[in-house]
């Protein structure tokens, strides 16, 4: 039991402190901190590499971030010694989907930034307070949410909007000079933001189903912007605006193909950042 209570520990720390129950033992740190929910659930030690914001748009694919996009630009981001800090503006879902069903559920509402918060274990930022003077570079990976939560792309194309804050940072980072990186259908972020940009949704044909959204480099073109095609595997580098895209899934095929295409674009943002 001694060695059963040894492994569960740690464990009983970070329970303890969102819910203690009446007459229940309150464990705590060897030092006798009291730890705070954030700091029991996201232990990582503070690092002095490359400083990058990563902005969410929520929790799962069809309404939110793409959880696997995310957690590869973390993988990635961690392997290379950076310092990340996560951000997500605080509004309103577009609508919630049942991930099981693939249909709205017409009767839930959720926060994008309360969302986003699962994926970064509770510490996370409001996007209102990125600032890019404080950061090296930007990452955006992508899911549905930055078509529906980051802008209105999904519903309105070409015409779309994009979120105010959004907006707002990627206009800080191009002009201070600092990458930003997009995969997925985030791209369209910048293809609507930033005037001439060069970006990659992928093919531009879909090729038997292997690339569903190859439409959507018509519209990158229809907005101004130029599109490059690549394959999942590789990363597109804007070199005079300093914008780095990879397809991700965009494309039908095997998750570490995603995943080698994710560490192309995170690998060529930080060449980029200098650090």
């Amino acid at each position: 039991m001694a060695a059963v209570r040894a492994l569960l520990a740690p464990r009983l720390v970070a329970a303890s402190a969102f819910a203690p129950l009446p007459g229940r033992l309150r464990l705590l740190p060897p030092d006798g901190r009291v730890l705070s929910p954030r700091a029991a659930l996201h232990g990582s030690a503070s690092r002095t590499g490359p400083r990058v914001a990563l902005v969410l748009s929520g929790c799962g694919v069809f309404d939110g971030t793409e959880i696997h996009e995310a957690s590869a630009v973390l993988v990635h981001l961690s392997r290379a010694g950076a310092d990340v800090e996560i951000f997500a503006p605080d509004v309103a879902q577009m609508h919630v989907i049942d991930h099981a069903k693939g249909q709205p559920s017409e009767s839930e509402t959720r926060n994008v930034l309360a969302e986003s918060a699962r994926i970064a274990r509770g510490k996370i930022t409001d996007l209102a307070k990125l600032r890019a003077a404080n950061h090296d570079a930007a990452i955006f990976p992508g899911g549905f949410g930055a078509a529906k939560n980051l802008s209105t792309f999904a519903v309105d194309g070409k015409d779309c909007k994009v979120n105010a804050d959004v907006e707002r940072v990627l206009k800080e980072f191009h002009r201070a000079g600092k990458p930003i990186g997009l995969c997925c259908i985030a791209p369209i972020l910048a293809a609507k933001v930033l005037r001439g940009v060069e970006v990659t949704v992928g093919h531009e044909q879909e090729e038997g189903g292997k690339w569903p959204y190859a439409g959507t480099a018509d519209t990158i073109r229809a907005l101004g912007a130029k599109h490059c095609a690549r394959e999942v595997t590789e990363a597109h580098v804007d070199q005079k605006n300093r914008v780095v895209t990879t397809p991700a899934f965009m494309c039908e095929t095997a998750l570490h193909h995603i995943h080698d295409g994710i560490g192309a674009m995170v690998r060529k943002v930080l060449e980029l950042s200098g650090k």
